[in-house]
């Protein structure tokens, strides 16, 4: 009995135990951010989720460009709160305004719920599928319309209307009309019912520059004079190969370092918080910086081995992008994000992309008036 009595006890505080932790790790409400096509597309994404009774969870999800393309559609799907994964996809297309043709494509998402200080992230993958009537005969599957990956932040606003099944859940939310960016017609518009399979945002890659050749000044030949006849001259002159010779030896075979780099003040008072250490076996890499969700007016500088490199920009969709070489395996690169500001929602947030031949890194980033982020870079010949 005693024993009964102790299990008991046992199964119900594992079952409030659980019971608390799903509250804890509730998704319900609304996620910004975007997604990133295995090809490098850049598109806006919001989510609007909510829970409708045990693991069972409803929603609808915006995606668009710019005025040239904006699509809403239902979704439906699960979240786990043991594994913290919510796999959700979408049912049909509600709305698609597009002047880009094409077919139309639902996406099936698998994201992560983290939590890091008071921000709530999702991350993780997609893959599109084509809608009817556009599938192929037999039904298309999961990834014929592309895949890649998304990334969403908990905000406590939309930019579009508020659906009923989230008001609810959220207090004092402004009911709008439903207006995709770039002044579209409101909700009542026949919607156009193309969207594009392969959604290409324009982007532009910042010019190479060149580096600056310096030539070498041409080595002066030794004058040599033929002594006086009196001596055999044989004995008396030296050849000329042998000076330059000589003169190359003096060459110093050390490397020369380059003194070091005054520290800026504003990386003396603020605590510089090492991020990551990535390891890249191409000696070319490239960093793009993104606004990390909600564009909130976050502006950034970015120091390279304490040089200012970036001066007050402002993270958006479009990257700020830094090119550096690594040319040698014992250098070490530091790369330091610095918050000029919060922005409207803090702390600044920003995505780090880095490309690096083959490889490809996802970094998050966060940094505060009291502290910066630092990553490094170590170049590794591939093996």
């Amino acid at each position: 009995m005693k024993n009964s009595f102790f299990k008991s006890h046992i199964t119900l505080f594992f079952i409030c135990g659980m019971l608390f932790s799903g509250k804890a790790q509730d998704v319900s409400g609304i996620w910004k951010g975007y997604f990133i096509s295995d090809g490098g597309e850049y598109y806006k994404l919001e989510f609007q989720v909510a829970k409708i009774g045990g693991y069972s969870m409803k929603g609808v999800s915006y995606s668009y460009l710019d005025v040239r393309f904006y699509g809403k559609a239902s979704m439906t799907g699960s979240y786990i709160s043991t594994s913290k994964n919510l796999l959700i996809k979408e049912i049909k297309t509600v709305e698609v305004k597009s002047t880009m043709g094409g077919a139309t494509c639902i996406m099936n998402y698998n994201l992560k719920y983290s939590k890091s200080g008071k921000e709530e992230f999702l991350d993780g993958t997609y893959l599109g599928k084509y809608e009817a009537p556009y599938q192929t005969n037999p039904p298309g599957k999961w990834g014929d319309c592309g895949g890649g990956k998304v990334h969403l932040r908990r905000v406590v606003s939309s930019d579009f209307y508020v659906e009923p099944f989230l008001r609810n859940k959220i207090k004092n939310v402004p009911v709008i009309d439903n207006q995709p960016p770039g002044h579209y017609p409101n909700k009542t518009q026949k919607p156009v019912t193309t969207k594009p399979p392969v959604k290409k945002p324009v982007t532009t890659t910042p010019p190479v520059k060149k580096p600056v050749v310096t030539q070498k000044p041409p080595v002066k030949q030794p004058v040599t004079t033929k002594p006086p006849t009196k001596e055999p001259v044989i004995t008396t002159i030296k050849p000329p190969v042998k000076t330059i010779d000589t003169a190359e030896k003096k060459i110093p075979v050390t490397k020369v370092k380059p003194p070091p780099v005054k520290v800026p003040e504003i990386l003396k008072t603020r605590s510089n918080e090492l991020v990551k250490v990535l390891t890249v076996n191409s000696p070319e890499v490239k960093v793009k910086l993104y606004d990390n969700g909600q564009i909130d007016g976050d502006i950034i500088s970015v120091y390279l081995d304490n040089k200012l490199i970036i001066s007050s920009k402002m993270l958006t969709a479009t990257p700020i992008v830094v090119n550096f070489n690594i040319n040698d395996e014992d250098e070490v690169h530091e790369l330091t994000m610095v918050a000029e500001n919060l922005g409207s929602i803090p702390p600044n947030t920003s995505l780090m992309i880095v490309e690096a031949g083959t490889q490809r890194f996802d970094v998050r980033i966060t940094s505060t008036e009291q502290k910066n982020a630092v990553v490094k870079f170590k170049y590794e010949k591939p093996k």
